[in-house]
C-alpha cells in the first residue's frame, strides 16, 4: 500500500483541501395537491485533513446545478483551495452513467473556467481508478446506503430533505475518531465536529418516534424519525469497524490498561456515545483479555465484555516495530 498523499497529512484550515461526489438518485415530494415524486441528487463534500463531511441537495445533474451548491458549500465552509474528484462518468445508478458535467456546453462556461476567476485548483484522479478516490467514495458509502432505505418511509419536500441531510450530516462529523488524551479521567474523544466548530456537535433532546406508525407524525416530526432511523443503523455499522475482529489474536492485540473505548448500548439518542475508559483487564486462561472493567463519566465502575467495546485507536497503535 503506497503511502498518504502530502495534501491528506499536511494540516490546513478544514475544507482547503476538498474532496467531491455525487450520489443518488434519492426522490423528493413535489407539488401540493398532485404529489409527484422528483428525483434529485446530494453533493457529498469531504475534507482531507480532518475527513468532515459536508452534504448538499442537489435538483439535476447540470454544471449550473452542481455550481449554486459548491457556492453555497463554499459560503458556509470557506474558500477552497483544492478540489478533487473523479472524472464525472458515474454515480448515476447501476446501469446509468451520469454525464459529464464538466463538458462545455453552447453559450455557458465548464466548472473548470468558472474556478479559475475564483483561484480554485480542480484535480482529477486516473480514468477508471475508482480506489484514488477511496476518501469521498467512503463517504458516499456512509451516506448513501441508509438514505435510500429510510428514503423509503416516505417522500419529503425539498426543504425538509435539506434538513435531514443537515441532521445526517451533524451525525457522521460527531463520529469519534482518537482520544483526545491519555489523562484516565477525560472521556472525551476527538471528531471532526471539533475542527468545525470547535467542539462536539449536539442537538436538543427529541423523544424516540422510531415506533410510532408514519401515518400519525406530522411533517416535521417524520424528518426527525427517519433521522434517528438514520442514526440506529449506521451507528450499529460503524462501532464494528473500529473493533479488532481477528480470527487469530496475539497477546499484543489485548485491550490495555487506560485505553479509551466507545460503549456499545442499544436505543441511544443520535450523535450520544458512550465513552469509557478501561481500568482493568481479565484475561483468561490463554492470555486473552474477553473481559475488562471500565469506568465511565459518572465514576462509575462495571464489568463488559470486549465485544461491546470500540477501542479507539491511538498513535502507538500506528507505530512501526524497531
Amino acid at each position: 500500500m503506497a503511502p498518504l498523499p502530502r495534501e491528506r497529512v499536511n494540516i490546513e484550515r478544514p475544507f482547503a483541501r476538498t474532496g467531491v461526489d455525487f450520489c443518488g438518485p434519492i426522490l423528493i415530494r413535489s407539488g401540493i395537491r398532485r404529489v409527484v415524486s422528483v428525483k434529485c441528487y446530494i453533493a457529498v463534500f469531504v475534507c482531507f485533513v480532518t475527513r468532515a463531511v459536508h452534504l448538499e441537495l442537489v435538483n439535476g445533474l447540470t454544471s449550473d446545478a452542481f455550481l449554486a451548491a459548491l457556492t453555497r458549500f463554499m459560503a458556509r465552509r470557506g474558500h477552497c483551495s483544492h478540489i478533487y474528484s473523479d472524472n464525472g462518468t458515474n454515480f448515476v445508478g447501476s446501469n446509468k452513467v451520469l454525464y459529464s458535467y464538466f463538458k462545455k456546453t453552447k453559450g455557458q462556461r465548464t466548472v473548470e473556467e468558472e474556478l479559475s476567476h475564483h483561484h480554485v485548483q480542480w484535480h482529477f484522479i486516473p480514468p477508471s481508478a475508482p480506489h484514488f478516490g477511496g476518501l469521498w467514495e467512503a463517504a458516499v458509502k456512509s451516506t448513501k446506503k441508509h438514505l435510500l432505505k429510510i428514503n423509503t418511509m416516505g417522500l419529503l419536500t425539498f426543504e425538509e430533505m435539506s434538513t435531514m441531510l443537515c441532521r445526517v450530516e451533524a451525525v457522521l462529523n460527531s463520529r469519534p475518531i482518537s482520544p483526545m488524551s491519555d489523562d484516565p479521567s477525560d472521556f472525551t474523544a476527538l471528531t471532526p465536529g471539533h475542527f468545525l466548530v470547535g467542539g462536539v456537535l449536539t442537538l436538543p433532546a427529541e423523544p424516540d418516534g422510531t415506533g410510532i406508525p408514519l401515518n400519525r407524525l406530522k411533517r416535521l416530526e417524520l424528518v426527525r424519525v427517519q433521522a434517528q432511523t438514520f442514526w440506529k443503523r449506521w451507528s450499529s455499522e460503524y462501532l464494528p469497524q473500529l473493533h479488532k475482529r481477528g480470527c487469530w489474536l496475539s497477546k499484543k492485540d489485548n485491550i490495555e490498561v487506560g485505553s479509551l473505548a466507545i460503549l456499545k448500548e442499544d436505543n441511544l439518542p443520535p450523535m450520544k456515545w458512550i465513552m469509557v475508559r478501561v481500568t482493568q483487564v481479565h484475561p483468561g486462561s490463554d492470555g486473552m483479555v474477553r473481559v475488562v472493567t471500565v469506568r465511565n463519566s459518572a465514576g462509575r465502575e462495571f464489568q463488559r465484555p470486549t465485544a461491546k467495546l470500540a477501542v479507539l485507536p491511538h498513535a502507538k497503535d500506528e507505530e512501526e516495530p524497531v
